[in-house]
Order: structure tokens, then sequence, then C-alpha cells
């Protein structure tokens, strides 16, 4: 049997993806927008895609599709019942950002724990030179050591997250939820985890269940110090609600890489924070150059092993 593969969003994957081991035809397109969805894959077989959404009435008009390969740990992209329910597979991407994503984490904690970006600010608006001695204490400063990091999400991601935590000598703290995944993590209450982290960052995937998670009652019960750090998707914290948390100090300040809608309005209300225990960046943790490479070699990998029929890393 020959497949037809199609690459709905190859723009956003920077590597080389080579060619599947196998009889196949082959096309790809930069992005695809949702009207252009169902024209592109009415010959396809396989699909791959990282953030292009498909859904049951999509799906029900790709009689031929049998498998989706995404491009990306999180498939929330995917209807994974309705594909489950027409006979499409689905696979993701395992263990590829396992250091990206905990080095982007980190990044963001110390800028926001020693207010690099206050302290930035203000050697750039001259306060340095008018200082009456050799430096100035214009923001507090707080080290890591000692501190507790609560984690959300014990998967490799977490894990390596949690790694990096403890070789800053911090107390690290997993959030108990049902099923728990890994028999070896030791797991402590939510309502503990919020009220005990100095610093909160999130590692889970986005579902039904997960939406919204973070909400002003949650931040309410977090300390006043703490951090809250966002590196995996934007809908399990409820936007307004960081805002008004930034606002009243209810925390100390945020670390976002993802938000709910990507990219962005220019209108987007967190475009507009502007304060210096705030950062956004552009959806960009996972993406360094290895992890990048090693996404799109498993990608190929995940196809490879559906089509010789032992199939790897799928979604159940």
């Amino acid at each position: 049997m020959s497949h037809h593969v199609v690459f709905l969003d190859r723009d956003s994957v920077k590597a080389q993806v080579r060619s599947p081991n196998f009889k196949h035809t082959y096309e790809e397109y930069s992005r695809t927008s949702l009207d252009q969805i169902v024209p592109r894959l009415q010959h396809a077989t396989i699909a791959i895609m990282n953030k292009v959404q498909l859904n049951e009435e999509i799906i029900v008009k790709l009689p031929q599709l049998k498998m989706v390969a995404v491009a990306a740990t999180g498939y929330d992209c995917a209807d994974i019942f309705a594909c489950r329910k027409h006979g499409v597979t689905v696979a993701n991407i395992r263990n590829y950002a396992v250091h990206t994503v905990p080095e982007h984490v980190f990044m963001m904690v110390l800028a926001l724990r020693r207010n690099l970006l206050g302290y930035r600010q203000d050697v750039e608006n001259g306060v340095w030179q008018k200082a009456e001695q050799f430096c100035f204490f214009t923001h507090d400063i707080g080290d890591l050591f000692g501190a507790t990091m609560g984690i959300i999400g014990e998967g490799a991601i977490g894990q390596g997250t949690a790694t990096i935590a403890r070789g800053f000598g911090m107390r690290v703290i997993f959030s108990d939820h049902v099923p728990s995944k890994k028999g070896n993590v030791g797991f402590i209450p939510f309502e503990n985890v919020l009220a005990e982290s100095d610093v909160l960052s999130l590692h889970c995937p986005m579902t039904p269940a997960t939406r919204d998670m973070i909400g002003i009652n949650e931040l309410r019960k977090m300390k006043r110090s703490s951090l809250l750090i966002n590196t995996a998707r934007g809908g399990l914290v409820n936007e307004e609600a960081l805002i008004q948390a930034l606002d009243e100090g209810i925390i100390a300040g945020a670390g976002v890489d993802v938000l709910t809608t990507e990219p962005p309005k220019n209108d987007h209300p967190l475009l507009e924070v502007h304060r210096p225990n705030f950062i956004l960046t552009p959806h960009v943790a996972w993406a360094s150059d290895g992890a990048m490479q090693f996404l799109a070699d498993q990608l190929i990998d995940n196809i490879e092993a559906w089509v010789a029929g032992n199939p790897q890393n799928l979604v159940t």
C-alpha cells in the first residue's frame, strides 16, 4: 500500500524532516487555515500537524485519513475522541523537550526572582549613574536555595524541571492527581502545592479538566511572594485572573510562554502588561535547535512505526 502524507504546517518545525522509509507520496504546506484543511487532506492517509485544529466535523469529511502524527507533545489540536470513533490513530512526540523547556523555565524564574528586568530598566534609565554608592537597591532580590518549587505534571518535562530545581537547592513538590503516572514520585494535595510553593510551574496537558485550573481563587491561595510559570498551554491559566493577580499584588510575578490564542491579536490583554515582574515569550520554550531536530526525527519514527504495524507514542 502507498500512503499519501501531508504536512499541514511545516513552518512550525525548524528542522530537517527526513523522508519516510516506505512507499508514499508527500505534500507540505507552510501553514494551513481552517477552510484549507479538508481540501488538502482529501486524499491523505497520514496527516502531520502541529497546531492545526482537527475536529469531528472535519474528520468525517476525510474517510481516507488513517493516522495523525502530531508534531508536539500537546495533542489538544486533535479531537481524540472523534479520531478514535472514526478509526484515526493519533501519535505525539515524547521526551523531546526535557532540557529546553526546563531551561526556559529557569531563565524566567531567575530573571523574576532576582528582578533582572527591573534592574536592567533602572540602568537604562540612568539610576546607577546617580547612585551615591557603588550599587543601589531598588528591587528585592531572592535566592532559589531553600525555596519550594511546586510542579503540576510529573512527566518528562516536569521531572526535568525538578532536576534543575534540586540543583539550585530547592525543595520540590508535585501536585497529586488521579491517576498518578509515576510510582516513585511523592505527591501532595493540589491545595497544599498552591500554598507552599515559592515557584509554581505548570507542565500538564490541556484537557477539559485542566482548562482554567489556575484562576483567581487558586492565585489567592498562593503566597504573595510566589511566582507562577506557565510553559505548557495557555488555557491552563485564566488570563484575566492573572492580570488581576499581578495588578493587586496577589502574587509576586509570572512568566508565561503560552497564551490561549496564538498568535495573539494586537489587543490581547497580556500584551498590554508592561511591568518588570511579568515576562511573556512567544511559545518558544520548546524550540531549541537540538530539541526541534529530535522532534522531527521522532515524528517520522512514529509514522514509520505505525506503517510497519508496531505503533508507538499513541495517544489513547
